[in-house]
């Protein structure tokens, strides 16, 4: 049995007529009476009455009649899921992130626009640390990264600068700097504990914030390292130190923590940055690379 037989047998049923199914069909009559013939001598059932103007099932075939439309419903819709997936327009991407990027503007706009331009793919968001994020590429665990560190040795992952931003001091909101709401300059906070996001974690923001206390003067007292950055605030907001962090971390209003610009220069900036696979050739993914590449052209409304 061939799909076709079943699409002859559906025409004939549903015209419940031979000559109308066959114009229907765009076969003549006579072979279209032959498959029909052969269906039922494969099937060893009879599937219609003949009768003088035209066919009529009988139970065999109404019986399959109803499965012959579920299995011809079923091929055409895995015709088109696989076009869809071939466009790039169905199926599954796992995207990682560190912990401070979903914070600023841009990571929802990119989420929000392939939504919006593929509703169909299931996207999957995992969050860890550059290093880890880059691994977990490197093994196909995930398809893409939005991460803050570069990458050492990228080989075989494409890593594409997005933008940056800048970088302020977390301080516990009852801390002396914090009471006066003036932008901090560097060597104000030599004599503070420093909590900083772990560097394997995160060793681009770690080495940024380190160079810029020497060039102001100081090698800063690493009081705690924290895994990821919400743990780095919930520190701080305990007074258990200060911290630098990126301003997008602002978002977050957490209690006991206050955020204070910088006027140190030059300043310190928080880069963001995407990583995919270098031979991607997943249309899902490639989708989501140029919703990616489109945001990112578009640097008024990433603030």
């Amino acid at each position: 049995m061939e799909l076709r037989h079943l699409r002859y047998f559906v025409a004939v049923a549903e015209e419940g007529h031979i000559t109308r199914a066959a114009e229907r069909l765009g076969l003549q009559q006579p072979p279209l009476s032959q498959q029909i013939k052969a269906l039922e001598t494969e099937l060893e059932a009879q599937l219609f009455v003949r009768k003088p103007r035209g066919v009529e099932l009988t139970q065999a075939g109404q019986a399959l009649l109803v499965e012959a439309r579920a299995i011809l419903a079923r091929v055409g819709h895995a015709a088109a899921a696989t076009k869809r997936a071939a466009r790039g327009e169905q199926g599954r991407i796992a995207v990682g992130f560190t912990s401070s990027v979903p914070f600023h503007p841009f990571m929802p706009r990119v989420i929000r626009g392939f939504r919006e331009s593929a509703p169909l793919i299931s996207l999957v968001l995992e969050e860890g640390g550059t290093t880890e994020l880059v691994d977990a590429l490197r093994q196909e665990r995930i398809d893409a990264a939005f991460i803050r560190s570069p990458v050492a040795d990228p080989q075989d992952i494409v890593v594409r600068p997005l933008l940056e931003e800048g970088m302020v001091a977390a301080l516990p909101a009852d801390h002396a700097l914090a009471r006066k709401e003036a932008p901090i300059a560097l060597p104000a906070l030599a004599g503070e504990p420093f909590i900083l996001y772990r560097r394997p974690s995160g060793p681009g923001l770690y080495d940024a914030i380190l160079a810029a206390c020497h060039r102001a003067g100081f090698s800063p007292r690493i009081g705690q390292e924290a895994p990821r950055m919400l743990s780095t605030l919930n520190l701080v907001g305990a007074g258990l130190g200060v911290s630098i962090v990126p301003e997008s971390m602002r978002r977050l209003h957490m209690d006991g923590v206050a955020f204070c610009r910088l006027k140190d220069r030059p300043p310190l900036k928080a880069p963001l940055h995407f990583a995919h696979r270098r031979d991607e050739k997943s249309p899902v993914v490639q989708r989501f690379i140029d919703v990616v590449v489109a945001t990112a052209a578009n640097p008024r409304k990433n603030r």
